[in-house]
């Protein structure tokens, strides 16, 4: 259920209010507006008289159901937009930020030549995956630590932000030593230990939409790492699996203000791997802009004919930074329409 305070309300009211959930047996999440505070009772159930009963209460403007199946990433409980800030980076004001780099670090030379030119075009966080989940168990399968260690050293270099993949439970300590932001990709979706770990630590998680997911299960499973302590959380579009074989994936560009509508969490575009095209990434990462999501995730790669992973997708140098020339213009709108 969600009990609105009123504008006036104390902090002895919401913790009184607070009391009475538990006692309810609903756990508690405050939510603080600019205008006033909200309180998400979650627990199985919403029984009516629970309700009735917060609505008397001291310092309570109104009581009603959560009607969505996920709670706290929800519209009904939040109506303001999050705006996660990972350092002076934010994603969800109503700006449009890009991320970019290659699919997989294979060396210090690839990675420091691309952080180098996405930063010299506009991008604003660095993209790279140091553990890589493949189909195949004789493809490459990244770098691990090392592969973390050279983010890292781009990262000081340019100035970019890091995300990259976690692929376990047991590497979630070691990743979020070395990235400004944690990414879930699309296979793990649903590994629901993950999220649980993901939902203890205080860093930004992007959650990659999984290859078969509904909205529903992709909201749910957003839901795993905000019940979990961490509130941080942005959702990307990569494209799903349907009945059409010529491109990678097909990318829901109609989940993007879906998404909007159902939940206040952020939302990122990767046409790179929705469409396994590099000729197709610009014009769907400027439907990203017009559909409303918050950012872009692009692969680039100095040489994608040579990369050991997602050659085909990924833009070269020139290519991006014509990319990011094109889409400029938009990007200042947004920035002037947000301000």
């Amino acid at each position: 259920m969600i009990v609105a305070m009123q504008a006036e309300a104390t902090e002895n009211q919401i913790n009184h209010i607070c009391d009475r959930i538990r006692e309810f047996g609903y756990t508690p999440h405050v939510i603080r507006g600019t205008e006033r505070t909200v309180i998400a009772a979650i627990g199985p159930g919403d029984k009516k008289e629970h309700i009735e009963n917060l609505k008397s209460a001291d310092g309570v403007e109104d009581a009603f159901p959560i009607l969505q199946p996920f709670k706290l990433v929800s519209k009904e409980v939040k109506k303001q937009r999050s705006v996660i800030q990972v350092g002076d980076v934010t994603i969800g004001d109503g700006g449009f930020v890009v991320m970019a780099g290659p699919c997989s670090v294979e060396g210090h030379e690839q990675l420091m030549s691309t952080a180098e030119a996405v930063a010299a075009s506009g991008a604003r966080i660095l993209r790279g995956g140091a553990y890589k989940p493949r189909t195949s168990p004789y493809d490459f399968q990244g770098l691990a630590e090392e592969g973390l260690k050279l983010l890292a050293e781009a990262r000081n270099r340019t100035g970019l932000k890091v995300i990259t993949e976690v692929l376990d439970t047991e590497d979630v300590e070691v990743v979020a030593e070395y990235a400004d932001i944690l990414q879930i990709g699309a296979r793990n979706m649903q590994n629901f230990a993950l999220l649980k770990k993901l939902g203890e630590i205080n860093k930004p998680v992007m959650l990659k939409r999984g290859l078969s997911a509904t909205i529903k299960e992709f909201l749910l499973s957003a839901e795993y790492i905000v019940t979990h302590g961490n509130p941080n959380v942005m959702l990307c579009e990569r494209g799903i699996r349907t009945f059409e074989t010529a491109t990678r994936n097909t990318l829901d560009i109609a989940a993007v203000p879906l998404l909007n509508e159902l939940t206040h969490l952020p939302v990122v575009v990767d046409p790179s791997h929705a469409t396994g095209k590099r000729s197709l990434v610009r014009p769907l990462a400027k439907a990203s802009i017009a559909v409303g999501a918050d950012g872009l995730m692009t692969e680039v790669h100095p040489r994608p004919e040579e990369a050991w992973s997602d050659g085909p997708q990924s833009l070269r140098f020139e290519e991006f930074a014509a990319l990011m020339n094109e889409i400029e213009p938009y990007i200042t709108l947004r920035k002037s329409e947000s301000n």
